[in-house]
């Protein structure tokens, strides 16, 4: 039996192993509790191909105001930046001159008639004397030949006559188009001639209102390349275009997609296309600089998340957290497409069933284990973090930290 010396030492020697014990149990660390997160469950969706291009607006007809006669203007008619429909007339010419042409015309014409009225009378006597056999028959050919010629007198008359009564008509300046009228280039007194470069005025026609755009060659040959292949496909309608002012505002009416030029700029690589809007406010004024979008396709089983899900490195890649299987935590390397709306498309590195996270990977790193919960778009509360969580977030990345190729 050992001695009491010996039991007190053997008593104290417990005492101090239980006392290390009991520290050591206090000093571990209780495993932290999953971080709530934001998901959304990615689906295959059919999207639109929305082209947002520069552009600029030009009016629909556009027609130069100039006179058909020579003469002096002596009065304008219309008032400068109305509108004007096809026939108004705009400007007079001194319609004396054509005037005496016109009477000069007709008397030309009443003379000609008389011969012919002469010609013929004589013509029919031939004819009943050459019955009767009392007229020669050169007397006979001769008779039919003036009438003949007084016939042909009589159309030249006519048509010195229509000449001169549409020269009068022309000194009446009329609009070729209607639309709106610009500022008047010549005033009264001002000498004009038919066979001169002068301008009178401009009108343009500006409802509808083209707007002209341009469209880099690669992607008209990449979309069309995905519509052969069947990745796109083509709405029911024509295409639609909607317009956005340098403002940032959109045009509340939409408008249609006309052609695509058949050539290629040699110096910018690039096609035309043309779209036709409505205008019936006049907001739309020509040269405008404006920016058109178009739907070009459909592209189909498209990926797309929320663009706040996106996270890029130093180096610009884009990445997604994804929460895997048993609720854990990846980091997934993707491709970014197009924009739409408040939307990426996610063209590689996604799919179908994929939990990305939206809201809180802040919160996470890859390899943590988290609490996935719908991700609700429409909330606008910040995101606020207590004591407990933040300590939470530190030891759970503390505790399961990656390695340093996937911090990268």
């Amino acid at each position: 039996m050992p001695t009491t010396p010996a039991k007190i030492a053997l008593v104290l020697i417990s005492l101090l192993s239980l006392a290390s014990c009991q520290k050591e149990d206090a000093a571990a660390p209780q495993a932290p509790p999953p971080s709530p997160v934001g998901i959304v469950t990615v689906q295959p969706e059919t999207l639109p191909i929305t082209s947002d291009l520069p552009g600029r607006i030009a009016p629909t007809r556009l027609a130069e105001v100039r006179p058909r006669v020579s003469g002096i203007i002596v009065e304008r008619v219309f008032q400068q930046g109305s509108l004007v429909k096809q026939g108004d007339v705009l400007y007079r010419i001194d319609p004396a001159p054509f005037q005496v042409q016109v009477d000069s015309a007709t008397g030309t014409l009443r003379r000609a008639e008389a011969a012919q009225l002469q010609a013929r009378q004589t013509a029919d006597r031939q004819t009943q004397l050459s019955k009767s056999n009392v007229a020669s028959r050169q007397e006979y050919d001769t008779a039919i030949a003036q009438l003949a010629q007084a016939d042909a007198e009589v159309a030249i008359a006519k048509a010195g006559l229509a000449q001169a009564q549409l020269s009068l008509q022309y000194s009446n300046v009329t609009a070729p188009i209607s639309g709106r009228i610009g500022r008047a280039l010549i005033t009264e007194g001002a000498l004009v001639s038919s066979s001169g470069s002068e301008n009178l005025a401009t009108i343009q026609q500006l409802d509808p209102v083209y707007a002209d755009f341009t469209q880099p060659v690669a992607d008209l040959v990449r979309l069309r390349k995905a519509l052969q292949d069947g990745k796109l496909m083509t709405g029911p309608n024509e295409a639609k275009a909607q317009l956005v002012f340098d403002n940032g505002a959109k045009y509340p009416e939409s408008g249609r997609l006309l052609f695509s030029e058949a050539a290629v700029d040699e110096t910018t690589g690039q096609v035309t296309l043309r779209g036709e809007f409505p205008n019936k406010g006049n907001d739309l004024l020509p040269g405008m600089y404006v920016r058109v979008q178009i739907e070009e396709g459909l592209e189909q089983a498209a990926m797309a998340v929320p663009q706040q899900a996106v996270q890029r490195d130093s180096g610009g890649h884009a990445s997604l957290l994804v929460v895997g299987a048993e609720d854990k935590v990846e980091l997934r390397r993707v491709s970014v497409g197009r924009a739409i709306g408040e939307r990426w498309v996610i063209s590689q590195g996604l799919n179908a069933g994929d939990r990305v996270i939206v809201e809180g990977f802040q919160k996470v790193a890859p390899g943590a284990t988290v609490k996935p919960q719908p991700w609700q778009p429409d909330s606008d509360k910040p995101e606020t973090t207590n004591a407990s969580d933040t300590e939470a977030a530190v030891n759970n990345a503390a505790a399961e930290k990656p390695p340093a190729s996937v911090r990268q």
